[in-house]
C-alpha cells in the first residue's frame, strides 16, 4: 500500500520509519498539510495519514475518491478536522488512535496547572537575571482544592486519578460516568455544579456541537472568581475572546491553554520571525496569568511510539473488519 503522510514532522517521520520496517507498506513524508491547495500531492496513492490540522472536509473527500485513496489513517484521536458522513458517501475507511499514552496529556494539564500556580516560568527568567525577590510569586495549596473534570474518558480519568493524588477534591461531569473513578472517591454531578464550586476546570471532552465554545461568557459568569480554566483538548471549547474579557474582569484568575481555536495558521511552525496575524491570541499572551504551549500535552516518547504503531495497525487492517482497528467510517 502507498501511503502519503500529511503534516509530518521529523519526529513523525522517525517513528513511523521505526514501526514500517517490516510492514508491506510504502509512506511517503509530506510536512504540508492535507487541504484543498495540496490534493494534487495524492496522485498514485492508496492511503493517507493525517493529522489535528489537517483540513479534510467534504471538498477534500471527494478528490481523494477520485485520486483512488481508500484509507485515511489520522494519527490523533480527535476527528472533527474529517467529515465522517462524505467519507461513509464515498466509501472511504477512516482510523484513528483513540488511546495514546493518555496520561501524557493528563500530566501536561497538571504542568499548566502548576506552572499558573506556583508561576515556575516568570521565577525562571527572574532568577537568570540575578532577581531572587518572592513578590508576585505567591501561589497556593493544591491539596484541599476542588477540581472539577469535563469529560473523563482515558485522559480525564488519568487527570482525575493524578489531582486525587494531590489530595483534591475531584468533580467530574460526562456523560457516561466511571465506576472506576466513583471507587476512586470522585464525584460525578451536573455542569452547572461543576462551574459554582470548581477552583480549577480542566477541559478533557470531545469538541462537537454541544460543546462548541463550553468556556463562554454565560458558563464563566457561573464560575468562582479567579477560577482556574485548563485546555489539552480542542481549541474551540474556549471562546478566546470571552475569554479575555474575563480575564480582564477578574473572573478568570488563571489561563493554561495547549490548544487554540485558530491554532491550524500557527501552532506546529516556527513562528519566531513572523508576525502572528492573530491579534486576539497576540493579546492572549499578554497577561502574566495566561501560560500557552503549542499543543505539545501529546508529545512524549510513548505517546509517539504508540501513535505510530496504531497508524500503521489501522493501515494494515484497513480491509479488515480486524478488531485491532480503530474505524471511524
Amino acid at each position: 500500500m502507498k501511503v502519503a503522510v500529511f503534516s509530518c514532522k521529523p519526529y513523525d517521520k522517525r517513528t513511523l520509519a521505526s514501526f514500517t520496517n517490516e510492514a508491506d507498506l510504502s509512506m511517503t513524508y509530506f510536512e504540508s498539510r492535507l487541504s484543498m491547495e495540496t490534493i494534487s500531492l495524492v496522485q498514485g496513492f492508496d492511503a493517507v495519514s493525517c493529522f489535528v490540522n489537517d483540513d479534510v472536509n467534504a471538498e477534500v473527500i471527494c478528490l481523494l475518491k477520485q485520486q483512488g485513496v481508500n484509507t485515511i489513517a489520522l494519527r490523533c484521536a480527535g476527528f472533527n478536522n474529517v467529515d465522517l458522513e462524505a467519507a461513509k458517501t464515498q466509501g472511504i475507511k477512516v482510523f484513528h488512535v483513540p488511546d495514546y499514552s493518555p496520561t501524557s496529556v493528563a500530566e501536561h494539564a497538571v504542568a499548566l496547572i502548576m506552572t499558573l500556580n506556583r508561576k515556575t516560568h516568570r521565577a525562571y527568567h527572574r532568577v537568570k537575571e540575578g532577581n531572587f525577590a518572592l513578590e508576585g510569586l505567591m501561589g497556593f495549596n493544591l491539596e484541599g482544592k476542588t477540581v472539577g473534570c469535563i469529560g473523563t474518558g482515558r485522559i480525564g480519568a488519568a487527570f482525575c486519578r493524578i489531582m486525587k493524588g494531590f489530595g483534591c477534591r475531584v468533580l467530574c461531569y460526562d456523560l457516561s460516568p466511571s465506576q472506576s473513578l466513583i471507587d476512586h472517591g470522585c464525584e460525578y454531578i451536573t455542569l452547572e455544579e461543576i462551574y459554582q464550586h470548581s477552583d480549577i476546570i480542566s477541559l478533557h471532552c470531545p469538541l462537537n456541537a454541544s460543546t462548541h465554545h463550553l468556556i463562554n461568557k454565560h458558563s464563566l459568569d457561573k464560575m468562582k472568581d479567579g477560577v482556574m480554566i485548563i485546555n489539552t483538548s480542542r481549541g474551540a471549547l474556549v471562546h478566546a475572546q470571552e475569554a479575555i474579557d474575563a480575564l480582564y474582569s477578574g473572573k478568570i484568575g488563571y489561563l493554561g491553554l495547549d490548544v487554540y481555536e485558530q491554532e491550524n495558521k500557527i501552532f506546529f511552525e516556527d513562528m519566531s520571525s513572523h508576525i502572528i496575524q492573530d491579534s486576539v491570541f497576540q493579546l492572549m499572551l499578554t497577561f502574566p496569568n495566561v501560560v500557552v504551549t503549542g499543543h505539545q500535552g501529546y508529545f512524549t516518547i510513548e505517546a509517539l511510539n504508540h501513535i505510530a504503531e496504531t497508524t500503521i495497525d489501522n493501515l494494515l487492517h484497513h480491509q479488515s473488519d480486524s478488531s485491532g482497528a480503530r474505524q471511524l467510517a
